[in-house]
């Protein structure tokens, strides 16, 4: 039972995080406050409480160090998610360090006749929430399915993220358009040149 050990939707935002910066094209999805609210607008789990029991109500108030803090954020769990699979003890560390930073407090739920945790920051900082979010996410993959299931694209001119977990853990493409793009590349080297 994958879920009753992490979110879904917060490794999915731990990747989307990730994934606002593409090192190979140069482009980078957080460079103003206008995107990071969009980014927080697409991820709702990712914000404190309080201010998504305001949403819609008052609008949020996002600071260039707010943006600051959520791109220093996106630089580890990249590290992360690029570094799990080849030393899962750096990548411990790193999220280690970002819970302590973001004060993450383990708290137990319950609704709809089912128990979880959840990991909070005591602290209404987005960025602080963010991490606790995230990077438990990814510490509760690590600790599920292994450092293995964390990685990088290996089309040669892709280098976004991703959290595998499919059933057989084989995934080495971030999307299936890249494991395509490789699929063609192989085959039209196979049969040489026309």
């Amino acid at each position: 039972m994958l879920d009753a050990c992490h979110s879904p939707s917060a490794v999915q935002t731990a990747v989307d995080l990730a994934n606002t910066l593409r090192p190979i094209k140069g482009e980078d999805g957080l460079e103003t406050l206008e995107q990071l609210r969009d980014f927080l607008d697409g991820h709702p789990e990712a914000e404190p409480p309080s201010s998504a029991a305001n949403r819609g109500t008052a609008p949020r108030h996002l600071t260039r160090a707010d943006l600051a803090e959520v791109r220093a954020l996106r630089e580890t769990v990249r590290d992360v998610l690029e570094r799990a699979t080849a030393d899962a003890v750096e990548a411990a560390a790193l999220i280690n360090d970002g819970l302590r930073r973001s004060r993450a407090t383990p708290v137990l739920r319950h609704e709809d006749g089912r128990w979880w945790t959840e990991v909070t920051s005591d602290t209404d900082r987005c960025s602080a929430h963010l991490a606790a979010t995230t990077l438990s996410a990814l510490a509760a993959v690590i600790a599920t399915l292994g450092p293995a299931r964390l990685g990088v694209c290996a089309g040669s001119a892709c280098r976004a993220t991703f959290v595998d977990l499919s059933r057989n853990g084989s995934k080495q493409y971030c999307t299936r358009t890249c494991a395509h793009r490789a699929s063609v590349a192989a085959y039209r080297s196979r049969r040489g040149p026309s």
